[in-house]
């Protein structure tokens, strides 16, 4: 809430880790399954549309039989390393009351360590430069997505080859525009395509293998290590395309909350692994027969008469790998605003039922448009693999480190155990980024540059706050004694109540002073409120509010909510009853201080960034919407603060 009315975070919530969720069985089990196959798996389902084209093309591995047997052998062995042992085996155990995502992995991982507060700070930096680059992947993986999936039409007829472009742009169009509706309809039907595509990959790849059975010489790992050791430097350029194959990894963690680790876990054990293993030896196959495939192997997978609804398959495919990024998005934004690393911007719920389904405008169309921005710089997949993997593997980098403090400090298993593991999987992520960081001038600068944009501008947000915070503090009056000296009888008092919420509780609120010195009123019952967010993603309504009675006539009520709830502030004080307190909705009045934020040199922000921090603070969504306060019950006193 603004001035005194901003939210604090907290990482006092709970102490220790929660205990594992029971798993759902028999029908919801398979029903939940269905339903993580077609959200978590759009990303990585969709690789096979350009991975082995780039392998052979933007990674310079010339076209030969030994060299496609050990690619594909170094795809399969990747995927089972990174993403099986990795995410599915290691990563999804890894859950902040059952959410999982950077920033839960990153408050997961600040609470492990809440005993050192200097590394503490480090965690939360390095969490936020994430999430960040998660906003690269989220404006990447919609364009190379569509746009690998229309290119289809130019292996139909090369006389499509122009209509490429604007076809791509319209369906991503599209895509956004519908986003305002929510997707709980179509995301009934999300399951059921994404599986007829995997089914597809698994079908054409049988097809393929059948006839040029050689390939599975690739399911041997020494190929891989013969393939990589071969390649000499030029093994970053192979790298930076086999990373491909594994992009959307990260969905399997940040979903978790979703769907659960056991429907994951299963889709990807049952479904997605073997579908995609059989896909990569299928394109290997078939380039092993018809080397001149490598134009487009997958499309070349299909016959003839099969490409027009295999184009319109992998469409959807793609639209429905970006839905998921982009609703990752929205969910990672109200995160990063309620932890206090972004303002408030407007968040519009999109169903009844389902409160993680919301829409941020705002963000909507700020990925819209780089979106386009992207797909008319780049102009091909091919162009955009090349700016494809390093949000991904830097992402994967982070994830690893963040991950070792959860085992050691969180989980407290032995340091040599978590070292070790670290030690793992930190020598392939390395090597990933490596590979990536070759492609730097070939597009690899792009999410770099956007994740540096949003980190400036989340730190921004944060340091500013801290400072407005401290500045409220530093001049306000201590709370008690200023209501102390209002329990003199003469002072005269109205009825209704006044609510004032506060971002620090010791302190006299803005508005509560302005009242006195202007209105020249002091209510009946007076409730000093500040609202905390905590460092987990929900909390139940038994943890939801305390009350103290501070003296005749006033209260102090704490709402506390997680990074993940909705912060709605009527109904959450209507649990105040049950503690003595009642509040009468039709009876009561919120007063909210409206700070003015004025730079002032010196006060421990540069002068772009005061500039930055108090634009930001001016265009920052008002308190009444973000947190449903009613209309015509908010009276707004406004103040200067400076910075």
């Amino acid at each position: 809430m603004t001035a005194a009315a901003l939210p604090r975070s907290s990482s006092s919530a709970t102490s220790g880790f929660a205990p594992p969720q029971g798993q759902p069985r028999g029908r919801a089990l398979a029903g939940l399954t269905l339903a993580a196959v077609g959200v978590v798996y759009g990303d990585i389902g969709t690789s096979p549309l350009y991975t082995v084209k780039e392998v052979f093309g933007a990674g310079g591995v010339p076209l030969t039989s030994a060299n496609l047997v050990g690619a594909v052998s170094a795809i399969l062995w990747a995927l089972m390393l990174v993403v099986t042992l990795k995410y599915v085996v290691l990563i999804l155990r890894a859950d902040n009351r059952g959410e999982g995502g950077g920033l839960a992995l990153t408050a997961l991982a600040g609470r492990a360590v809440a005993h050192k507060p200097a590394l503490r700070r480090v965690l939360l930096l390095l969490g936020v430069f994430g999430a960040t680059l998660f906003y690269g992947d989220s404006v990447i993986t919609p364009a190379i997505s569509v746009l690998g999936a229309v290119e289809g039409l130019e292996v139909a007829t090369p006389l499509l080859k122009p209509y490429v472009l604007p076809v791509s742009l319209a369906v991503l169009a599209a895509l956004f525009l519908v986003q305002r509706f929510g997707t709980q309809q179509v995301g009934r039907v999300f399951g059921p395509i994404i599986l007829v595509w995997f089914l597809a990959l698994a079908w054409t790849g049988v097809q393929q293998i059948a006839q040029q059975p050689a390939i599975l010489a690739a399911l041997d790992p020494r190929q891989a290590w013969t393939f990589l050791a071969g390649r000499g430097w030029h093994v970053l350029a192979a790298l930076g395309a086999i990373v491909l194959a594994l992009t959307g990894a990260e969905a399997l963690y940040a979903d978790m909350g979703h769907f659960g680790r056991k429907p994951i876990q299963l889709a990807w054990s049952l479904l997605v692994m073997p579908s995609l293993a059989l896909n990569y030896l299928g394109q290997g196959a078939l380039l092993m027969r018809q080397p001149e495939a490598i134009d487009n192997p997958f499309f070349r997978l299909f016959p003839a008469t099969w490409i027009a609804p295999a184009v319109l398959l992998a469409t959807l495919a793609a639209i429905i790998a970006s839905q998921a990024v982009i609703s990752g998005a929205f969910s990672m934004t109200k995160q990063a605003i309620q932890l206090g690393f972004l303002p408030r911007m407007v968040v519009r719920n999109t169903s009844a039922s389902e409160a993680g389904q919301i829409y941020l405008p705002a963000v909507n169309w700020a990925l819209l448009a780089a979106v386009f921005a992207a797909v008319l710089w780049f102009g091909s997949s091919s162009a955009l693999a090349g700016a494809y993997g390093m949000a991904v593997t830097l992402t994967m980098m982070i994830t690893t480190v963040l991950t070792y403090f959860v085992i050691c400090d969180g989980w407290r298993l032995p340091r040599w155990l978590a070292l070790g593991a670290t030690a793992f999987f930190m020598l392939f992520d390395a090597a990933l980024v490596a590979g990536c960081a070759v492609k730097l001038f070939d597009g690899g600068w792009f999410p770099l540059a956007l994740g540096g944009l949003l980190f400036i501008v989340m730190s921004t947000w944060a340091r500013g706050r801290a400072l407005l915070l401290d500045n409220i503090r530093d001049e306000g009056l201590a709370l008690q004694p200023f209501i102390e000296s209002l329990q003199d009888p003469s002072i005269t008092r109205v009825s209704r109540t006044a609510i004032y919420p506060v971002a620090n509780p010791d302190t006299v609120p803005q508005a509560l002073l302005h009242n006195l010195k202007h209105n020249q009123v002091l209510h009946e019952r007076n409730v000093i409120l500040t609202v905390v967010f905590h460092e987990v993603p929900a909390l139940p309504d038994s943890e939801r509010v305390r009350v103290a009675e501070l003296a005749p006539g006033f209260w102090r009520v704490t709402l506390n909510f997680g990074f993940l709830d909705v912060p709605d502030v009527p109904k959450a004080l209507a649990l105040c009853d049950a503690q003595g307190l009642r509040i009468p909705v039709f009876e009561t009045s919120f007063f909210l201080s409206r700070e003015t934020v004025v730079t002032a040199p010196g006060l421990g922000l540069r002068g772009w960034r005061r500039r930055l921090f108090a634009a930001m603070n001016r265009n920052a969504t008002g308190v009444v919407a973000f947190f449903r306060l009613p209309d015509n019950a908010v009276v707004e006193l406004g103040t200067r603060v400076q910075i």
